[in-house]
């Protein structure tokens, strides 16, 4: 823990941070009230009342846009409209260098983007079209700006040039950078990064600074050109012109990781060595101790000089301490000379210290400022205090750190700290704008049972840095924390709850991931032996915790899950949730009162559903509706479904299934399956107005349950509807309480799991069998198994919420792509594989394919007989080659690229000459054999349909072709496997029909065509070849292809324009599924302006 000794004489945090002055600020009453039949253009010239220079005028307009998001369509059709025609070329100049100063700033909606960009090839003067369109693309990839252009700007817009950043580094150099309007923090961190081949990119930030405040505008997706033009307008605030004002931009260290080692990357070390000196140098480290400065200032003497020299010492003392130490007193002087030359001697007195290298003092250095300063190496953010035990004040700053979490007023007092170890989780909800301009919601829990919730407009990127950390440390630890009580049998080592156990040499936190048992020592014993995964948690240090840190851990907190998967391969790993044994289990009586049916009111019969009152006699007793109840419901619980016979009547089918699983109602049907839970499910899924129905009476059984069995089993499907279906806000408040109210595993991670399903949406199909499956076992963490091309495989973990795209990000990134583009996962069963649409829940694609697959297979089948789940695997490879050119990148290459094309190479899909066939061959023949081993040249003749397309094996004879590789190996043996690999892929690349998917028609449309034909699908268009001689015989372009249809013996496919002729080819084949869905995978890609690299949308097409 860091004291506020700390921080006292550090520069205020607020002092630092530049004053958040925004442009839009003097115009956003005015655009707020303006109509949006108003000619904004013209509000502009109105606004003359008050005086505004031209720049003003532009900040006005693209103000508007920037603040009210409707009115940016009207900015842009004002703008073409007066462009459109003009007969003025100043008034024309003007009005496209304010228009390239909009597409800048922010983009039109979808309904407008591809009229705007044909307006601006049609109409943009010459040369000029291609900067603004490149300008717009650019904006649609990175977001709206926050802040209207700066001068710098206007000066490039007008010059068609890019903005060159000076960036200057701590060790005093200067890059400059080419910029633009929608350049990004992350961006410019990455193209210094690249230039100065800086390795360990973590924490690296870019400052701006001006006068005397300082900002840091991260290395996120924060605009550069907003903190330039928010310093432009601080600077005409003080009287200063905007084109002149003297903001610097710098690079930075912002921020150690946990696990940071200096010795990794001496670039990073050395940058943040300049850093640390030069902010000594200044006043900005400071050191309690002179013995501590002494020794720093030795440090760099030592660095500068090889020996010491009291004259050399002399002339650089003044460079070596701040100026406030010394301040031109010779006492002082001689008084510091001796205390470094003390610190020199005693540090480098030993002749082996004379071999010590300057990169290890630097390593030293940035190790002692990474422990000395952790506040000052932090991630400060704003935020407003909405919840959770009392703090002096609620308007805060957050800053994160190596060290922790801490909380700290705008004085610098530390209000409350956490230690990573403290921290059990941190979540993030949104919760609309609120008054004081916060939108998003953090939320962070500790061990201790303590919530604290924030509102911060950067509550994402606290909750990604926490649980980067969290997750980071976990990986590294050797530290668990004992949480189910182990036996001393079977090697076994025995522990109780609460005990601390230390991980044996070899082992850390992130093999309890992939291993049930690990080695270690119980430091309460001494002793040694197997830990089971799932009676421990890791704890997130890479130190030692200490008696005080383990005291922190409540004895009666809840058995939790392990934190790595069992035997089978699936994880169970819930949050850690403590118990509140002083809070009534919240129930929904209260609820109920409002919104439930009375049990003798007149409520509508699934029958006749009529409504008629019922006489009810002093003695009944009246049904609390509420509570667990071993009876069917013969009405809903909710009054909203009276007179809705139709979901009534499923909401009564859904209740008695839920009985029937937690075992409260006799049933012939097995809870092994889904037959059960599809009666559960399936009506919510149909009927909107039934989720609430289903929560509401998953609550009420619930509720004072006697029996254990029927209770747990009721979790079980709790935690299936959370991942299922989404309830109403009003039902979600109530399930929030009852779930944080009741001390069960698993509660917590429904929780979690329903605060999604709010955020994104209902599924459309009910559970997998393998979810059914997975939470039946206990395992609250699914791993699924992925194969890629070159047969490697990988556990990736899948939750109900995972979409196609957030698992192909999470692959990519697993795997270390450097774009997750064109990937696609493929489901292969029986004789298919079917792409996974992007959007689709992986999930629900499962399921809808296991449907599909059972009501065909019900044909032939006995209808009694329970459907048999399907036998299916889940491939991850390239689908759309876009940005795929050999050498790119290495992964991409080396994993799919070359295990994809291969076989299309061998096929003979290609028109491969003899010459290359050669060439390629003997490549191949380098990419299989391994580095130890020599290529068996003398098996040539067996391998030849592994090196050799299969149409050109005929051209020799085999011993032609095993003299002719030979000849050709030699050439090539000298290379890696890797290296021959890339090299086949980058001759193979130079073919038109690389990276085309091949399928083999006929046709009987066009009389004029072959029967039989090759017809290949890329980003280019559709192709079709003579099947025999590989010769191109018509192409068309993406452009050109109206539209098509498919079946399962059939292609129909219509080519041509509006204005042109059309035609119309008819195809047989069984491949059609697949030519139907990459046709319009390209094609959405191409012509959607939602794609994440909107150049694509445009290259080469005509939209």
């Amino acid at each position: 823990m860091t004291p506020n000794s700390r921080m006292h004489r550090a520069k205020k945090l607020i002092s630092m941070t530049l004053k958040k002055s925004s442009k839009l600020r003097a115009f956003e009453s005015a655009s707020i009230n303006s109509e949006a039949g108003e000619s904004l253009v013209s509000a502009a010239v109105l606004a003359d009342t008050a005086p505004m220079s031209s720049l003003d005028k532009l900040h006005f307009i693209i103000g508007v846009g920037i603040l009210r998001p409707e009115l940016r369509d009207e900015v842009y059709c004002q703008l073409c409209k007066q462009l459109s025609g003009n007969p003025s070329k100043l008034s024309t100049a003007r009005g496209w260098i304010l228009l390239s100063l909009c597409v800048g700033c922010f983009a039109p909606s979808q309904r407008l983007l591809r009229y705007l960009f044909h307006f601006i090839r049609s109409r943009g003067p010459a040369g000029y079209s291609e900067y603004v369109e490149d300008r717009l693309m650019r904006t649609i990839k990175n977001g709206t700006r926050k802040q209207p252009p700066s001068y710098v700007e206007l000066q490039a817009n007008k010059a068609k040039k890019p903005i060159v950043l000076a960036i200057t580094l701590m060790d005093g150099t200067v890059r400059t950078i080419h910029a633009d309007s929608a350049s990004t923090a992350d961006e410019i961190c990455a193209s210094i990064a690249d230039k100065i081949a800086l390795q360990d990119r973590f924490g690296f930030s870019l400052y701006i600074a001006l006068f005397d405040k300082v900002s840091s505008l991260g290395s996120g997706t924060d605009h550069v050109l907003d903190a330039v033009s928010q310093c432009e307008q601080y600077a005409k605030e003080q009287g200063k012109s905007e084109r002149s004002a003297p903001w610097r931009i710098f690079f930075r260290k912002e921020i150690f990781s946990p696990w940071h080692d200096p010795k990794e990357d001496p670039v990073s070390t050395s940058l943040i060595y300049e850093q640390v000196v030069r902010g000594i140098r200044y006043g900005e480290y400071r050191c309690d101790k002179d013995e501590d400065l002494a020794l720093l200032c030795a440090q760099q003497y030592r660095i500068q000089e090889d020996s010491m020299d009291v004259e050399k010492l002399e002339e650089m003392i003044t460079k070596l301490l701040p100026d406030f130490e010394i301040n031109n007193n010779s006492h002082a002087m001689e008084r510091w000379m001796q205390l470094v030359m003390n610190a020199y001697r005693k540090k480098f007195s030993s002749p082996s210290d004379s071999l010590v290298s300057n990169q290890s003092i630097k390593e030293e250095i940035v190790s002692f400022a990474k422990y000395k300063w952790p506040l000052l190496f932090s991630r400060f953010y704003e935020a407003n205090k909405v919840g959770g035990p009392t703090l002096p004040r609620n308007e805060v700053i957050i800053a994160v750190n190596w060290t922790g979490v801490y909380v700290v007023d705008d004085t610098e007092e530390i209000l409350v700290e956490f230690s990573f170890p403290e921290i059990a989780e941190v979540l993030t909800s949104s919760h609309g704008i609120s008054p004081s301009g916060f939108s998003d919601t953090f939320s962070l829990s500790t061990i201790g049972g303590e919530e604290y919730n924030f509102q911060s407009t950067n509550a994402d990127d606290v909750r990604e840095l926490i649980s980067q950390f969290l997750q980071g440390l976990k990986r590294r630890s050797r530290y668990l924390v004992g949480v189910k009580g182990q036996k001393e049998e079977d090697g076994l080592l025995e522990l109780e709850r609460g005990d601390l156990l230390v991980l044996s040499k070899g082992f850390n936190g992130e093999m309890l991931l992939t291993q049930p048992e690990v080695r270690g020592e119980n430091t309460r014993t001494g002793l040694q032996g197997v830990i089971r995964s799932e009676s421990v948690y890791v704890l997130p240090t890479m130190t030692r915790p200490n008696a005080a840190a383990m005291d922190m851990f409540p004895r009666d907190w809840l058995e939790i899950p392990r934190d790595a998967p069992s035997s089978n391969g699936k994880e169970n790993r819930a949050a850690l949730a403590p118990i509140n044994n002083f809070q009534a289990p919240y129930t929904l009586e209260r609820f109920a009162a409002e919104h439930f049916t009375q049990p003798h009111s007149s409520v509508s019969s699934p029958s006749g559903w009529t409504k008629t009152l019922t006489l009810r006699r002093r003695d009944d007793v009246v049904v609390e509706r509420w509570r667990y109840s071993r009876e069917p419901i013969r009405i809903p619980l909710l009054r909203k479904l009276i007179d809705r016979p139709e979901p009534s009547s499923e909401g009564i089918v859904a209740y008695s299934n839920i009985m029937k699983y937690m075992g409260d109602l006799p049933s012939r049907r097995s809870r092994v399956g889904t037959e059960l839970t599809d009666g559960v499910f399936l009506p919510p899924l149909k009927y909107e107005v039934l989720r609430d129905e289903v929560y509401c009476q998953l609550m009420k059984q619930l509720t004072g349950n006697p029996s254990i069995i029927s209770e747990e089993r009721g979790w079980e499907l709790l935690w299936l509807a959370s991942g299922v279906i989404a309830p109403s806000q009003a039902v979600y408040k109530e399930l929030t309480h009852f779930l944080r109210s009741r001390p069960h595993p698993i509660s917590v991670d429904c929780l979690h799991r329903c605060a999604k399903m709010m955020k994104i949406g209902s599924r459309k199909f009910p559970p997998h069998h393998v979810e059914v499956d997975a939470i039946q076992r206990k395992a609250t963490q699914i791993y699924h198994k992925v194969f890629f091309p070159d047969q490697s495989e990988d556990a990736i973990e899948v939750s109900s919420c995972t979409r196609s795209s957030d698992l192909i990000h999470k692959i990519s990134t697993r795997l270390g792509l450097k774009s997750s583009d064109g990937f696609s996962l493929f489901i292969k069963f029986t004789d298919k594989v079917l792409s996974m649409p992007e959007n689709d829940f992986f999930f629900d694609f499962i399921r809808q394919l296991s449907n599909w697959a059972a009501s065909t297979a019900a044909k032939d089948k006995d209808p009694s007989t329970p459907p048999t789940p399907i036998s299916y695997q889940v491939f991850f490879m390239r689908k759309l080659w876009l940005n795929a050119q050999p050498g790119e990148d290495r992964v991409a290459d080396l994993v799919f690229h070359f295990h994809q094309e291969l076989p299309k190479y061998l096929h003979g899909y290609h028109a491969c000459t003899k010459d290359d066939a050669v060439k390629l061959g003997a490549l191949l023949l380098r990419a299989r054999t391994r580095e130890d081993m020599s290529a068996p040249l003398a098996q040539l003749s067996q391998l030849l349909p592994d090196l050799v397309p299969k149409d050109l094996l005929k051209s020799y004879s085999s011993s032609e072709w095993k003299k002719q590789l030979t000849k050709a190996y030699e050439k090539v043996a000298s290379m890696s496997t890797e290296e021959a690999k890339i090299s086949f892929l980058a001759k193979v690349s130079r073919w038109p029909t690389y990276g085309s998917a091949f399928f083999m028609v006929k046709q009987s449309s066009d009389p004029g065509l072959p029967e039989k034909l090759q017809l290949s699908i890329n980003r280019n268009g559709l192709f079709l070849y003579n099947a025999e001689t590989k010769n191109l015989v018509v192409q068309y372009s993406l452009s050109a292809i109206s539209n098509w249809a498919s079946g399962n013996t059939y292609f129909h496919v219509s080519v041509g324009n509006v204005n042109g002729k059309q035609s119309r080819l008819l195809l047989e084949t069984s491949m059609s599924y697949k030519m139907d869905d990459l046709l319009t995978s390209y094609l959405s890609l191409l012509i959607g302006a939602q794609t994440r690299n909107p150049r694509l949308a445009l290259e080469n097409q005509e939209i």
